[in-house]
């Protein structure tokens, strides 16, 4: 199907059993729920989806799983976070086998590239298919930024349709647009960013904590997409401790612990990643269990 690229895009949780084993069933139901909350497409595997921690074959069982799922009511992306642009390549070829609708791409992981390098692994992937690209820009995480001046540049590219602006500087919204014009569409990808980006001229949001709390991420979306900002500064407010958490080197087992105290999941996230414990699981809790106590109606 062709991607409609505006609205909202979970970045889905993969969820797994207590021994850590894929458990593509509640992955899918959980999908499912956020779906029936009006989500606009669905992209697994991102960051929250934990791609890294998962082996090929598992990611193939998820796409597979999805897709089938899905049964193309919305887009399905997948994330492309891979080690090394060939291997980037020939995942984003199985993943359109597979039936999906669109990709994420990453930088190549570990690896630090710098500029040059950091283009040539985006022109690689984007020839290698012909499924639209969202390119996920954030330094903050993966140590790559990819300018306004480099977006300028890879504008040659047909297949890169979209940005998914994570760099945590919302003024970079507008020097892409001044730079570029309207030849990217723009996403949010900062949960605690996304109603300055709505007013600065994102279109969608790639969210993380929708997986906890996906009928007032919706309700957030249709205030600020309409222009009502007072009724949308309401929910913002109320929202943003909880959207804080997905700035946090934590953001997996934050959003996961805040999906599971609100009935969709379990908290299970694949090692190196562990369970949050001690202090700091407490004053995690403590935010989730206050935003669920006062929860708009």
């Amino acid at each position: 199907m062709t991607v409609n690229w505006r609205g909202i895009y979970p970045a889905a949780t993969t969820q797994f059993h207590d021994d850590q084993s894929l458990n593509v069933p509640a992955t899918i139901e959980h999908v499912e729920k956020m779906l029936a909350a009006g989500m606009h497409g669905v992209i697994m595997l991102g960051s929250v989806g934990e791609n890294t921690t998962l082996d090929y074959a598992e990611k193939l069982d998820v796409l597979r799983a999805t897709v089938a799922a899905v049964r193309k009511r919305v887009p399905v992306l997948t994330g492309v976070a891979e080690t090394t642009t060939r291997l980037a390549c020939r995942f984003t070829e199985n993943a359109r086998k597979l039936g999906v609708d669109g990709l994420m791409v990453l930088p190549a992981m570990i690896y630090k590239a710098d500029p040059r390098e950091t283009m040539t692994h985006f022109r690689a992937v984007a020839r290698a298919t012909d499924l639209p690209i969202l390119v996920y820009n954030n330094p903050p995480a993966y140590g790559i930024d990819i300018t306004p001046m480099m977006f300028a540049e890879l504008a040659d590219e047909k297949t890169l349709v979209a940005i998914k602006e994570s760099s945590d500087n919302v003024r970079r919204i507008t020097d892409i647009k001044n730079l570029c014009g309207e030849r990217y569409i723009l996403f949010s990808g900062v949960d605690d960013l996304v109603l300055e980006s709505v007013m600065l001229g994102s279109v969608g949001w790639v969210s993380g904590l929708v997986n906890a709390f996906p009928h007032e991420t919706k309700r957030l979306w249709d205030f600020a997409t309409a222009g009502n900002y007072a009724e949308a500064l309401k929910i913002y407010r109320w929202f943003t401790p909880l959207l804080h958490l997905d700035t946090h080197v934590k953001l997996v087992q934050y959003i996961k612990l805040a999906a599971a105290e609100c009935g969709y999941g379990t908290e299970t996230t694949r090692a190196p990643r562990l369970e949050i414990v001690g202090k700091e699981r407490e004053e995690v809790l403590a935010i989730i269990r206050k935003a669920i106590q006062t929860r708009p109606v």
